[in-house]
């Protein structure tokens, strides 16, 4: 059950409206006002010209320690941002309490255990939906759309490739730190620590709170062909807040997901495995089977572990 605990006006269910605005309004203004001074701060950190940093932000990587910049950027203006944009709204304009020494108290090692070899089993799941997303055809009154979809996605796509091509351990480390850990540590604050438990009160459900949470959570991210395995990422880490009551484990499992992706697709670079970041022609049914089944078995006992020990949850329908 998420622990969200406030009597502030603008956070009830009547203030619905409003409070989304704000939070959308605080969130942006978080957002580009540290994405802005990370970026103020390149030249002088990594001693590139103003010219260079220029062609930087335009795409063009052939910038030495652009990397490294671009990684810095990331983490401070995204992953830290949505951190301190959540501790914003729930501390000063929601007056909220997470009661983390409750959330502290729930996570237990075997659980945590339990969670990392679920969100497994999830990622061999998600080779297929990424297969599905891929497959994905518009009909021919929405070819612009679907162009244009194509094309951010390429886009995107070439920024990742650049994130993760690691030419160094320091670089990979960065890497895991940026992508995997701010970005498990500020996307589950903000999104399963502040909208879920939003999105279960508006909609009185917390099945409702949980998929409209992962449906935000895939859409922010503006890449049309992964749409479908981001929303299964994020219902997956809403479930597990939600049958655990902590926020430790989402975190962790998002943190997980994020940073051996990264690691992967080091070792692949490094000529040590076969992974292509890019590929969808293929899927292997049978591991992501493998997978689903892994998930909810996992899924069925950690619920009723965790039923068990903290007494029946509210299932909010």
């Amino acid at each position: 059950m998420e622990i969200y605990e406030t009597q502030s006006e603008i956070a009830k269910r009547k203030n619905w409206l409003l409070s989304l605005v704000v939070i959308v309004l605080v969130t942006f203004g978080v957002l580009v006002l540290l994405q802005g001074f990370a970026v103020a701060l390149i030249p002088s950190l990594f001693k590139i010209s103003i010219e260079d940093l220029l062609g930087l932000i335009n795409g063009n990587y052939d910038v030495p320690n652009g990397r490294m910049a671009m990684l810095f950027v990331q983490g401070l203006g995204s992953g830290l941002g949505f951190w301190v944009a959540s501790w914003v709204i729930i501390r000063f304009i929601e007056k909220a309490d997470l009661h983390w020494e409750i959330q502290n108290s729930r996570v237990t090692t075997k659980y945590l255990g339990l969670i990392l070899g679920m969100t497994l089993g999830g990622m061999f799941f998600n080779g297929l939906l990424v297969y599905w997303n891929s497959q994905l055809v518009l009909p021919e009154s929405l070819s612009g759309l679907e162009n244009w979809m194509k094309e951010m996605e390429t886009q995107l796509m070439e920024l990742t490739k650049f994130l993760t091509d690691f030419q160094s351990v320091p670089e990979l480390l960065t890497g895991i730190l940026v992508i995997g850990i701010f970005a498990g540590i500020g996307e589950e604050m903000f999104f399963r620590g502040l909208i879920q438990p939003k999105m279960k009160n508006y909609f009185k459900s917390a099945h409702w709170g949980i998929w409209i949470t992962a449906i935000i959570f895939s859409a922010i991210h503006v890449q049309f062909y992964g749409f479908l395995p981001r929303v299964f990422l994020g219902a997956l880490f809403g479930y597990m807040y939600h049958y655990s009551g902590s926020l430790i484990y989402p975190i962790v499992a998002h943190a997980f997901n994020n940073s051996l992706t990264v690691l992967l697709v080091y070792l692949s670079n490094q000529g040590q495995i076969d992974f292509d970041l890019e590929s969808t022609d293929t899927v292997s049914y049978p591991a992501a089977l493998f997978g689903l089944l892994v998930l909810i078995l996992g899924f069925l006992y950690f619920k009723k572990a965790n039923q068990s020990q903290h007494g029946k949850l509210d299932q909010g329908i």
